[in-house]
């Protein structure tokens, strides 16, 4: 719910990757899943926005708040078969992936001029749902490509087919695009960053913990290769090739924590400067061939991963590279072939995150187009789903956010003057968009048609590297979202100093103009608030207002803030997933002080809304909220907004590489640092749900 683009990473919006190959609904629980929302919906549209029905009251909130807000939902809402995760965002997702469904359906009554927004998508859509011509193709729309693959005999010929991935989406050994040069805001500069990995991150390839996972990738590359028309004997030889390129690449690869560091992804050099790094890697040849020769410097991103692609580049045998490139691209556009392929990568999906049974075709191809077109069909969207008045509500919750953090800047006692100064100037400066963006993408340059699926998303996957490449050396569109407006999260971007909060997410149960601003602060004012500490976090307080890389900390603040955060760290590094493997803190201390810190926003912004006009106690009991006190309802939102369930294989794989703690931590380990939380329920200093020690930052 609180992820931002590439967090803790180089936000680079680059190439048109083929959309994530994600496990979701079986059909039948979506079904039954949806069948029950209505009803819960009034239940909590009759207790002023509160879910109920979702709670467990025999457990005391003073041990587990987590499982007392939502013990009830848990046991009611068991993980679906093809899902990795469950929870109360995956269920948003789906009625608005099923409204979608039914509004592109709608457009099929009509006949809509060719090249049209309603055109290009209800004939992506088509094209996806149409498994007799997919299954006919088999592996056909991806001949040119493997022939071109298989034509590389020279060093020069590798690094043009490097190039043409990139192109068309398959971003092997790296990644070329663009970003917002961290040292001027108003510009877009080129980017390189390390890529080509089939499994999650580098520690996959490396650590003891992952060898099931490297057995299963072994095999799974074998057999996707045989489907290819490869002997099983050679299949399974190449499978090994592709590992050992693979771990060799991994080896290079910087951690995720290091990715934190902004300073350390940030090494812009010129064309000779990179030469130089890398002398096996011709960067003119790539850039020429990637049809940008125009670009003349970029950002490095990690030095050391292209010093390790340039060491293979100098000893891999061509052939070898030639299996890897052939192996990066069908595992790139599996999802969009024949059934053999894409039940070969779902097994693959199974093993790594545990999902049981492969999602609904029809929801599968709405996520591709979300990627593809998605703000075409976000259009179609919002003119339905998201009315000027919710706007309206969703705009003054989120100033009211803004107004909290204002004042909270002008008294912290480990600020000293200057630094606050900078601190509420940024502020004033953060961009808070709400909804949809001002300006529609165009999609008129792009061909859709009802042909081949594959074929569809390659063309969009070329049109996006097109249409970011070109961003190159111009300034920045400061107007642009990264986010569809179906999307269910929000953001914040340091390099926009932007707030993001995308329509998909302003909805029950998250937001409702008619619900009490009790539960509308809990639920959605907490998680604006996140995004909004975010320009003051571990990384976002490296940038300033208008987005520069810049240190605008006093040296004492800045050392006051990390001991602070230090807190955060040490308590998350003492939490475990199933299987054992520790939450690291380091990781996850931006996303866990953010939660800290919306909560404390949030809790503020809807006292100070009261003190402008609302004369109710909000300690006294509210009937019509269950016999809670709003102030309690504010917390059990609040609780509510993360009922979810993992499976312990996607629990692992997210602790290893997601910077968002586990639901449960995030929201016990948030509360416990929360003295307002512990006065209204009168939880006692000595339980679980009191840190002893509170973390205090905002």
């Amino acid at each position: 719910m609180s992820t931002r683009p590439d967090h803790g990473r180089i936000p680079v919006v680059s190439r048109g990757t083929p959309p994530l190959k994600a496990a979701a609904l079986l059909v039948l629980a979506a079904a039954a899943a949806l069948g029950t929302a209505p009803a819960t919906a009034q239940a909590a549209a009759a207790s002023g926005g509160l879910y109920l029905d979702w709670m467990d009251r025999s457990v005391s909130p003073g041990v587990d708040f987590f499982r007392y807000a939502n013990g009830g939902w848990l046991k009611s809402h068991p993980i679906p078969a093809d899902r990795s995760y469950w929870g109360v965002d995956s269920v948003l997702e789906q009625q608005n992936q099923t409204f979608i469904r039914d509004l592109v359906e709608s457009l099929g009554k009509e006949d809509w001029p060719a090249g049209s927004p309603q055109r290009k998508v209800l004939d992506f859509y088509r094209s996806g749902m149409d498994e007799k011509a997919i299954d006919a193709d088999g592996a056909a729309p991806l001949e040119p490509e493997l022939a071109r693959i298989a034509a590389i005999r020279t060093p020069g010929d590798l690094e043009e087919e490097i190039a043409h991935l990139q192109t068309i989406g398959v971003s092997a050994p790296l990644s070329l695009g663009q970003m917002q040069d961290f040292k001027d805001s108003t510009q877009v500069i080129a980017v390189v960053t390390q890529s080509g990995l089939g499994l999650p991150n580098r520690d996959y390839y490396l650590k003891d913990e992952f060898k099931a996972a490297r057995s299963a990738y072994v095999g799974h590359v074998a057999r996707m290769l045989a489907l290819l028309g490869d002997t099983p004997a050679l299949a399974g030889r190449e499978s090994k090739t592709v590992m050992g390129l693979e771990t060799r690449l991994a080896d290079g690869s910087m951690s995720d924590v290091e990715q934190r560091n902004p300073h350390s992804v940030y090494h812009p050099m010129t064309l000779d400067e990179a030469q130089a790094l890398t002398p096996h890697l011709d960067w003119h040849l790539l850039l020429r061939r990637a049809g940008h020769p125009e670009i003349a410097s970029f950002n490095v991103g990690m030095p050391e991963f292209f010093r390790a692609v340039d060491r293979e580049l100098a000893r891999t045998p061509i052939a070898d590279w030639r299996t890897y490139l052939r192996w990066q691209l069908l595992d790139a556009y599996a999802p969009f072939l024949s059934k053999p392929f894409v039940d070969e990568d779902f097994r693959m999906t199974s093993a790594l995150t545990g999902a049981e049974e492969l999602q609904v075709r029809w929801l599968r191809v709405l996520r591709a187009e979300d990627q593809a077109i998605g703000f075409a069909i976000g259009e179609l969207y919002v003119a339905r789903r998201f009315s000027p008045a919710a706007k309206q509500a969703a705009i003054a919750l989120v100033a009211r956010v803004r107004d909290a953090l204002r004042a909270d800047l002008s008294t912290l006692a480990w600020m000293t003057p200057a630094t606050r100064a900078a601190a509420a100037a940024k502020l004033d400066l953060m961009q808070l968009r709400v909804g949809y963006p001002d300006r529609w993408r165009d999609y008129s340059g792009l061909v859709i048609d009802r042909g081949s699926y594959a074929l569809n998303v390659m063309r969009a996957n070329t049109f996006e590297f097109d249409r970011q490449l070109a961003k190159v050396g111009k300034p920045v569109d400061r107007s642009e979202w990264y986010m569809t407006p179906q999307t269910v999260n929000a953001y914040y971007d340091p390099s926009m100093n932007s707030l993001n909060v995308p329509a998909g997410i302003l909805q029950p149960p998250y937001f409702d103009a008619s619900w009490s601003d009790a539960v509308n602060y809990g639920a959605t004012g907490a998680a604006v608030g996140h995004e909004m500490t975010h320009g003051f976090d571990d990384e976002g307080a490296q940038f300033d207002g208008y987005g520069n890389l810049e240190d605008w900390w006093a040296p004492a603040d800045l050392a006051k803030f990390r001991a602070a955060t230090r807190c955060i760290s040490d308590q998350y590094s003492g939490f475990t997933v199933a299987g054992g493997l520790h939450v690291q803190g380091d990781l996850v201390t931006g996303e866990a002080t953010a939660d800290l810190g919306g909560l404390v926003l949030a809790f503020r912004a809807m006292h100070a809304a009261d003190e402008a006009g609302d004369a109710t106690p909000r300690s006294a009991v509210d009937p019509s909220m269950g016999g809670f006190t709003r102030d309690q309802a504010f917390f059990i939102a609040f609780a509510h907004s993360w009922a979810s369930a993992i499976r312990p294989q996607q629990a692992e794989e997210l602790v290893t590489t997601d910077p968002h703690p586990p639901a449960d931590d995030r929201t016990n380990a948030t509360l416990a640092n929360s003295p307002e939380f512990q006065r209204v329920f009168a939880i006692t200093a000595s339980g679980p749900m009191v840190k002893k020690d509170r973390c205090v930052i905002w």
